[in-house]
């Protein structure tokens, strides 16, 4: 697709609204044309394919409709994540979570914070089977790997999807597995690995950039075999992003609904979070990431990845009960 084309943001007025944005929650009846070096324009119109992949319900993930928001609880089954790394048994943790409020836990055996060094597959699969195999007793999981070995032990051990930071840039043999499966998989964005990624990222504009590189990861994906319906994209915050294009991404993220897919949001306890609210410990940074949730789902995000599920499934809670269906929370 061409980089001058214009780009369609749906801009979310909550009820009502002359379409339903991804068959969920929230409506529109306007757009925002962005177009690389021009300013937005608010129009009326948008294509057909355009309005089409805005409006098509997303189908259900791992049994869960995508009607109404869902909270994923983060399982680190590692001794080095920015977080909260070997501060609890994540067997329990996963337990917890689930009876906090969690609809889906991603239980991941390799840190991808800004710095982390890679990890061997087999030391990140014996991380990770006996948490899955407890996970998956209690809740649907997610398997947080960039590697084909690793998805593999995790699908056999109970694990129903697959949640890779790279976006099937690291290893090309995970498409394959993951078709083979016949599991959804999250394709995320990042620009480098983790080790570098931090390391002065750059786009021309940030928003369009993650879009078109999303949409070229989503067509490979189903070049592989993957349903396009079984595709969720993540725009990567955090990863080989400035906080200023945190927050662009953040501002529009509405926009990423024109892929067609369900969308999944990870900005838990990150440190843009603790530099903008002055919350230096990422442990303190609940609030803030709750602010941003709710944002979100205002622009009707889906997937909600956070640390502290019982707090943002009473936030979803409360959005449910001002909502007049009743269908934006758990």
């Amino acid at each position: 697709m061409s980089r001058d084309r214009p780009y369609f943001r749906p801009i979310p007025q909550g009820h009502g609204g002359r379409w339903q944005l991804a068959g969920g929650w929230t409506g529109f009846s306007q757009f925002e044309r962005l177009q690389r070096g021009q300013d937005p324009v608010i129009v009326d119109t948008a294509p057909d394919d355009v309005l089409s992949a805005l409006t098509r319900p997303r189908v259900d993930l791992l049994g869960l409709t995508m009607d109404r928001p869902r909270v994923m609880g983060i399982v680190n089954a590692t001794p080095d994540s920015f977080s909260d790394g070997g501060s609890y048994d994540p067997a329990e943790q996963s337990r917890r979570l689930v009876a906090a409020g969690a609809d889906i836990l991603d239980i991941g055996g390799e840190s991808t914070r800004p710095g982390a060094a890679e990890v061997p597959a087999a030391e990140e699969i014996a991380r990770i089977l006996p948490v899955i195999t407890a996970g998956a007793a209690v809740a649907p999981v997610s398997v947080d790997t960039r590697k084909a070995t690793v998805a593999c032990a995790a699908l056999q051990a109970g694990a129903g999807m697959v949640n890779d930071v790279s976006g099937f840039d690291f290893d090309p043999d995970l498409p394959g597995t993951v078709a083979q499966a016949g599991v959804p998989v999250c394709l995320m964005h990042a620009q480098g690995l983790p080790d570098t990624m931090q390391v002065d990222p750059r786009y021309d504009d940030v928003l369009l950039d993650v879009y078109d590189a999303l949409e070229s990861r989503v067509a490979r994906a189903v070049a592989a075999g993957i349903p396009v319906d079984r595709i969720v994209i993540d725009p990567g915050i955090g990863f080989g992003k400035t906080e200023a294009h945190n927050l662009a991404i953040l501002r529009r993220i509405s926009l990423y609904h024109g892929l067609g897919c369900a969308i999944l949001l990870g900005v838990s306890r990150k440190r843009f979070v603790g530099n903008i609210s002055g919350a230096a410990l990422p442990a303190d940074r609940v609030a803030g990431t709750l602010a941003l949730t709710v944002a979100a789902v205002g622009q009707g995000v889906q997937i909600h990845r956070v640390h502290d599920v019982a707090e943002h499934a009473q936030g979803l809670r409360l959005i449910a009960a001002l909502n007049k269906d009743g269908k934006t929370g758990t």
